[in-house]
């Protein structure tokens, strides 16, 4: 089906893409780690509780933490081999969560799920999803058999192939590679909502991506203007269908369900092939990392294994971010682990991550101007440098913030704003405002 123009929503930023670093870059697989640190934290909500003892042996896809309570995602060994520890270790946030370590054994044996090819039956395909431990792949990591079974009737599902986070190419490559999974992925899905209409938006500035699925009459393909952050879930359905989300409400009260390609691909192999969530595509990227990659990874992998498989450091980086530049986190040291959620690795030199200290805010309200949730971001950031989170969050309306960084990415005076919200919100949801 012909793409057609989606439309442009108010604010965002025009970011430098840095895409041709690894967009020509065919998916390699990682060789399997030798050790991995599996999170049992790996979804917007509760920690899934650990089922597995210290020496036990494991195999490749087996359940090692099980959700706990509807907001939780099961958990699953990535390698087989031995449990050799569960231990308490910082997360890439600085967090302190529960990691089970698991020494490899060299073996592939697996441990899949029956599996369910060319199942109709809606309630299967969501048990799958949830069996599976499958999240949202773009980021946010909601557990993803609830997004499918809303409690309100959708008409359309929307997949998210617009990746328009600087440096980060893995969905693109993916849409490339495995486009006919993830558009049967994406039948499964529209199964399990009832068979609703299916719409891919897709970022302009991928036009091979855009072609592979016009190939789809029963796809409805957009073909999004370069505006970041385009690939935000209310804005895309805004670009996609006109539609729009209100504050405090959700896409599904506007009759559409949004999913990340990554997640329609792994809800395809956790259908047809009883695989279980353990592995994702992520891309390492920024000019001081000798070769970028786009690399299909195992969860628990350490951040150090994946530079080094890609030639190791080019220059001493100024900078190491834990998915994209604009929403992604600062690394301290390589000793962190991917999670189910890890789009990237970016290493950036001097000159590519912005150093500049900050300064006092000019009141230029350039921040207000370019939020595209229509926020008041400086607001936040001058009451919560002051400690006073009820005010930051009540006159900067902070707890609707996407944390998309774009005024951050637009502050002449490069204050530390989405640090601001951040710890506003952690307040907020502390009971300390």
């Amino acid at each position: 089906m012909k793409a057609v123009k989606g439309k442009i929503f108010f604010g965002g930023v025009h970011v430098r893409d840095e895409k041709q670093l690894a967009c020509d870059k065919p998916i390699e697989v990682l060789p399997l780690p030798s050790v991995t640190a599996v999170c049992v934290h790996q979804s917007l909500g509760k920690p899934a509780a650990v089922c597995v003892e210290k020496g036990q042996k494991v195999k490749e896809g087996q359940i090692v933490a099980t959700a706990d309570g509807a907001i939780s995602a099961n958990v699953f060994a990535s390698i087989s081999g031995v449990v050799k520890d569960i231990v308490e270790m910082p997360s890439v946030c600085g967090v302190k969560e529960t990691y089970v370590m698991i020494e490899g054994d060299g073996s592939t044996d697996k441990q899949y799920l029956p599996p369910l090819a060319g199942t109709d039956d809606a309630q299967k395909i969501i048990e799958r999803i949830k069996d599976a431990g499958i999240v949202g792949m773009g980021g946010a990591g909601f557990p993803t058999a609830v997004k499918v079974a809303p409690k309100c009737k959708v008409d359309t599902l929307i997949l998210n192939g617009a990746e328009c986070e600087p440096y980060l190419t893995c969905d693109h490559r993916m849409m490339l590679e495995h486009t006919d999974e993830i558009v049967k992925g994406a039948k499964y899905i529209a199964k399990a909502l009832g068979d609703v209409n299916l719409v891919i938006g897709i970022e302009a500035n991928k036009p091979d991506c855009i072609a592979a699925f016009e190939k789809y009459d029963d796809i409805k393909v957009v073909k999004l203007a370069k505006h970041y952050p385009v690939g935000s879930e209310k804005h895309l359905i805004y670009a996609t269908t006109g539609r729009k989300v209100g504050i405090g409400k959700l896409p599904a009260d506007a009759g559409t369900i949004v999913q990340n390609v990554g997640t329609a691909f792994a809800v395809y192999e956790a259908v047809e092939l009883g695989k279980p969530l353990y592995e994702r595509c992520l891309t390492v990227s920024g000019r001081a990392v000798k070769e970028p990659k786009n690399l299909w990874v195992r969860v628990g992998t350490s951040i150090k294994d994946i530079v080094d498989y890609c030639g190791g450091e080019a220059c001493e980086p100024r900078k190491v971010i834990s998915g994209g530049p604009m929403t992604g986190v600062a690394l301290a040291d390589y000793n962190s682990y991917v999670n189910k959620t890890t789009s990237g690795v970016v290493l950036m030199t001097e000159k590519e991550a912005d150093t500049m200290a900050p300064t006092a805010c000019l009141n230029c309200g350039k921040c207000a101007d370019v939020c595209p949730m229509h926020l008041m971001p400086m607001q936040t950031a001058f009451y919560s440098a002051a400690g006073d989170f009820k005010t930051a969050a009540k006159l900067g309306n902070t707890m609707c913030c996407i944390e998309c960084g774009a005024c951050e990415y637009i502050c002449p005076a490069k204050r530390p704003l989405i640090q601001a919200i951040r710890k506003t919100k952690a307040a907020v949801r502390a009971g300390k405002a």
